[in-house]
C-alpha cells in the first residue's frame, strides 16, 4: 500500500524550561560570552531536532529555529538592514542582528507587528530603497548541521518571497513586482545551494496566499515560483499556506512546485470544498494540516482519520503528508510538567510534543489501519470524551442576541455625567496601571510562596495604593486609578478568579524576542464567583474626593489572549465572559464606584484575516462588550481602552460599543488617527494617548501641547480627555511622575488657551 508520511512545519524555540529565553537574556546582560551563547543555542537546536526524530516524524523542519524572529532572519539573510544601524554589507553580525531587534543607543529598534492574527510578534522588515544581497545561506548551514550532527535529512524552511514582502514596509504597492524581481534570484540561489547539498524537500511558507490576493499578484507569484522551481533541480518545493482557506485555490495548485500545504483546521470547510471542486494535480503532494497548531487540545483522532480518508479519495496516499495546521511555535512545548492540573483536564491537553505524537499515531493508523494502534486511539478517545462530558462543560443555552444596550442614549448620559462629575474641560487621567517595581514583584512572590500572610500582602498593596493616590493628587490628575499592584497580568488576574479557567505551570509561548506569556486555559463554562476588584478600588476611593475608576479587562481581550475551549463557538465563550464581567461591574457600582473602565486592547487584533468574515466577528465582539456594560445605571460612566491599528477600518464598530469614553494608544501614529477622525468623525468621549509609554523617554511639554492642539482641530474639547497612550506598568517611578507632571501642565496650558479656569494645586 502507498505510504502516507508525517511532516512537521516548525517547533517551539523556548525549550521545556525556557532555556532559550534564559540563554538570550544571559547573553544580553553580558553574563554569557558569544561563543558560549552560540554553543548553548546549538545544543538547544539539536535537542529540538532529536525530539522530532524520536517522535517518528518523517520530514523534520530545519531553519525554523531562530535567535529572535524568523522574519528578521529572512531580512538579514538578504542584507535588508535599515541604514540607521550602520550596516555596509556582508554577513550581518550578531550585534547588528540584535540591534535591529532591540534597538541601540543610537538607533531605534525595528517595529513589531502581530504575526497575522496570532499573539506572536515579528520584526517588520524596512526596505526603503535598500538593495538586497545574499549575505549568507543560513538555512543551508542548519540543514548541513542537522545532517552532520544527527544524521537527519531535514526539510529546510523559508519565509516565501510574496509573504515576506507583504509583511514588509518601505515600498509602494505598485513596486511589488520590482521587489520580487530583486528578491527571487536571491531565493533561487539559496534553493540551488540546498539542492546541491542534497535537500529532498524545501518548505516555503506563504501564509499570505490564504488572504486576499489579486489576480495580478497571483500572476506575479506564478512567475516567481517558475523561477524558483527552475533553480530547485531535484529538490521538491512545497508551498505552505496556513491560518485560513485559500480563495485562489485553482491558482495555488497550478503553481510550478511539487507540493502544496493546506490548513484543514482553520480552513477546513473552504479547503475541502475547493478540493472537491478543483481536484488536485496528480504530479503534486498535498500537505494536510490536520493537527491544530494554534490551540492546546487533543485531537479527535477518529475524526482526523475520517478526514484523511476523504482526502485520499482525491489524492493518492503516496502523495499525502500529514502535518500540523501551522508551525507548533504557537503552542507550549510539553504537558509532562503539568502535574498540578486536574487529571481529566491534563489528559485532554496536547502541547507541541504531544501533537507530534498525534501526527505519528495518525500516520501509523493511515498506513497500517486503525487496528494497529487501537489502544492508543482508545486512550485518546477517552481523554477527549471525559472532558467533553464533564460537569465543567454542561451545556448552556447559546447566546445569540447582539443587541444589549444602555437604557439611556449617549447624549443624555453625557449631560447626566457632566452634572454628576463636574470635571474640568480636558480632564486628565491614566490608563490604569502604575509601575510594577522590584518591590511589588517581590511582595507578590513572598505571598505566593507562603512567606507572607494574606494580611501582610494586603497591607503592602494598600500602602502602594495610598502612595500613588497621593502622587496623582499632587500632580493634579482629575480622574484617578488605584494602580493595579495586585495584578500580574490583565488577563491572568481575572482568569484566576473566574470559574472555567485553569493555569499551567510551563505553558509558555513566545510573544516576541525573549518575552514569553503563559496564556490562561479556558476549559469549561465561564462564570462569576465573587467580586474581584471591589476591595482595592473601594479602598482607593476612600482616600480621595476625586473619582477613582474601576479597572477591568473586557471579554474579547480575555478571550483573545487565552487558549480557548474548541467544542463551542468562540462567540459563546466571549458571551460567557461578558456576563461574568457584567456581574463584576454591578458589584463595583454597588460599592459606589460609578466610573468604570473595561479595556479591550485585543478587540481589533482578533479580526479574522479575511474582510469577508469581519462583520460576523464584530457583531459578537461588540455585542460582548455591550453585554458586559449595558446593565449599569445612567449615572455610571463606562470607559474603555484600545490599542491603535488602522482605526478607520472599524470606527463604526467602535462607535457601536457605546462606551462613554474611549482611550486609544496613538502616540506613535497620532497624525494618522486624527486624519481618520477628520474623515469619519467621532461623537463620544475620547482620549488620544498624548505620550508614548513604551519608551523611558520623558516627552517635552511642547510635544504634548502640539498633539492636543492637533486633536482639537477635529474633536470637541468637551469630549476630549488627556491621558498617556497605555498603562504605566513597565515604566520606572521617576520617569512616570515626570511625564505625568508634564501631561497635566500641558492640559492646563490648553485650558487657558480655551479660556477655562485652571485649579493649581498648592
Amino acid at each position: 500500500m502507498p505510504r502516507v508520511l508525517s511532516s512537521n512545519l516548525g517547533y517551539p524555540r523556548l525549550g521545556e524550561q525556557r532555556e532559550w529565553k534564559k540563554t538570550l537574556e544571559s547573553y544580553w546582560s553580558g553574563k554569557t560570552d558569544k561563543e558560549t551563547f552560540q554553543a548553548t543555542m546549538k545544543e538547544l537546536r539539536l535537542d529540538h531536532l532529536r525530539k522530532q526524530q524520536q517522535a517518528g516524524i518523517d520530514l523534520i523542519p530545519v531553519g525554523d529555529f531562530s535567535y529572535y524572529d524568523h522574519v528578521l532572519d529572512t531580512a538579514v539573510t538578504f542584507g535588508l538592514v535599515p541604514a540607521r544601524f550602520g550596516y555596509t554589507g556582508g554577513e550581518v553580525t550578531l550585534e547588528q542582528y540584535f540591534g535591529i531587534a532591540r534597538g541601540t543607543k543610537d538607533a531605534a529598534a525595528g517595529a513589531m507587528v502581530k504575526w497575522f492574527n496570532t499573539n506572536y510578534h515579528y520584526i517588520v522588515p524596512e526596505l526603503n530603497g535598500l538593495t538586497p544581497q545574499l549575505t549568507e545561506n543560513r538555512v543551508l548551514k542548519l540543514y548541513l548541521e542537522a545532517k552532520k550532527e544527527l544524521g537527519i535529512e531535514g526539510k529546510p524552511v523559508l519565509v516565501g518571497p510574496y509573504t515576506f514582502l507583504k509583511l514588509s514596509r518601505g515600498y509602494e504597492s505598485n513596486e511589488l513586482a520590482a521587489w520580487l524581481d530583486k528578491l527571487v534570484p536571491l531565493y533561487a540561489q539559496v534553493i540551488k545551494e540546498l539542492n546541491e547539498a542534497g535537500a529532498s524537500w524545501i518548505q516555503i511558507d506563504e501564509p499570505s496566499l490564504a488572504l486576499d490576493v489579486s489576480a495580478e499578484e497571483w500572476e506575479l507569484v506564478h512567475q516567481a515560483y517558475t523561477k524558483l522551481n527552475e533553480a530547485s533541480g531535484t529538490s521538491n518545493l512545497i508551498v505552505q499556506t496556513y491560518f485560513e482557506g485559500v480563495d485562489g485555490f485553482g491558482k495555488l495548485i497550478d503553481l510550478p512546485v511539487q507540493g502544496i500545504g493546506l490548513d484543514f483546521v482553520y480552513g477546513l470547510e473552504q479547503n475541502l470544498n475547493s478540493l472537491d471542486d478543483w481536484g488536485f494535480p496528480e504530479d503534486k503532494v498535498i500537505g494536510v494540516g490536520l493537527i491544530d497548531g494554534r490551540n492546546i487540545w487533543r485531537s479527535n483522532l477518529e475524526e482526523k482519520l475520517g478526514l484523511i480518508n476523504v482526502i485520499a479519495q482525491t489524492v493518492s496516499r503516496d502523495r499525502i503528508l500529514l502535518q500540523p495546521s501551522c508551525s507548533l511555535q504557537l503552542v507550549p512545548v510539553t504537558t509532562k510538567h503539568e502535574t498540578a492540573l486536574e487529571p481529566v483536564l491534563r489528559d485532554a491537553l496536547a502541547f507541541a510534543d504531544e501533537k507530534l505524537g498525534e501526527l505519528a499515531l495518525l500516520t501509523r493508523a493511515a498506513n497500517a489501519g486503525g487496528a494497529a494502534v487501537q489502544e492508543e486511539l482508545e486512550h485518546s478517545r477517552k481523554a477527549v470524551s471525559s472532558l467533553a462530558s464533564s460537569a465543567w462543560r454542561t451545556a448552556q443555552e447559546p447566546h445569540t442576541d447582539h443587541s444589549a444596550t444602555r437604557n439611556v442614549p449617549f447624549e443624555e448620559r453625557r449631560s447626566i455625567h457632566e452634572q454628576k462629575w463636574q470635571l474640568p474641560v480636558l480632564p486628565t487621567t491614566t490608563i490604569g496601571s502604575f509601575p510594577q517595581t522590584v518591590e511589588v514583584r517581590r511582595a507578590r512572590r513572598l505571598w505566593r510562596t507562603g512567606e507572607w500572610t494574606q494580611q501582610q500582602y494586603e497591607q503592602f498593596i494598600e500602602n502602594e495604593i495610598r502612595e500613588w493616590i497621593d502622587i496623582q493628587e499632587e500632580l493634579g490628575i482629575d480622574v484617578l486609578v488605584h494602580g493595579e499592584f495586585e495584578r500580574t497580568d490583565m488577563v491572568e488576574f481575572f482568569g484566576e478568579q473566574l470559574d472555567g479557567f485553569a493555569f499551567t505551570k510551563n505553558g509558555w509561548v513566545q510573544s516576541y524576542g525573549s518575552r514569553c506569556v503563559k496564556p490562561p486555559v479556558i476549559y469549561g463554562n465561564v462564570s462569576f464567583v465573587q467580586p474581584m476588584t471591589v476591595k482595592e478600588t473601594k479602598f482607593a476611593q476612600s482616600l480621595t474626593s476625586k473619582p477613582v475608576k474601576g479597572m477591568l479587562t473586557g471579554p474579547v481581550t480575555i478571550l483573545n489572549w487565552s487558549f480557548v475551549r474548541d467544542d463551542i463557538a468562540r462567540s459563546q465563550v466571549s458571551y460567557q465572559i461578558a456576563r461574568a464581567i457584567s456581574d463584576e461591574i454591578l458589584a463595583l457600582e454597588a460599592a459606589g464606584i460609578e466610573m468604570i473602565q473595561v479595556d479591550e486592547p485585543a478587540l481589533r487584533e482578533g479580526l479574522p484575516l479575511k474582510r469577508s468574515k469581519w462583520q460576523e466577528y464584530l457583531e459578537w465582539a461588540v455585542g460582548s462588550f455591550r453585554l458586559s456594560t449595558a446593565a449599569v445605571k445612567e449615572t455610571t460612566q463606562i470607559h474603555t481602552h484600545m490599542c491603535y491599528s488602522e482605526f478607520h477600518d472599524i470606527i463604526d464598530a467602535i462607535k457601536a460599543m457605546d462606551a462613554d469614553v474611549i482611550s486609544i494608544e496613538t502616540s506613535r501614529s497620532h497624525g494618522e488617527l486624527i486624519s481618520s477622525f477628520e474623515v469619519h468623525g467621532y461623537d463620544k468621549g475620547i482620549g488620544l494617548g498624548v505620550y508614548d509609554i513604551h519608551s523611558p523617554r520623558v516627552p517635552a511639554k511642547e510635544e504634548i501641547v502640539q498633539l492636543i492642539e492637533r486633536a482639537l482641530r477635529v474633536l470637541d474639547p468637551k469630549l476630549f480627555w488627556i491621558n498617556p497612550d497605555c498603562g504605566l506598568k513597565t515604566r520606572q517611578h521617576p520617569e512616570t511622575v515626570a511625564a505625568l507632571k508634564l501631561m497635566v501642565e500641558a492640559a492646563h496650558d490648553i485650558r487657558r488657551q480655551l479660556g477655562q479656569e485652571v485649579e493649581v494645586n498648592a
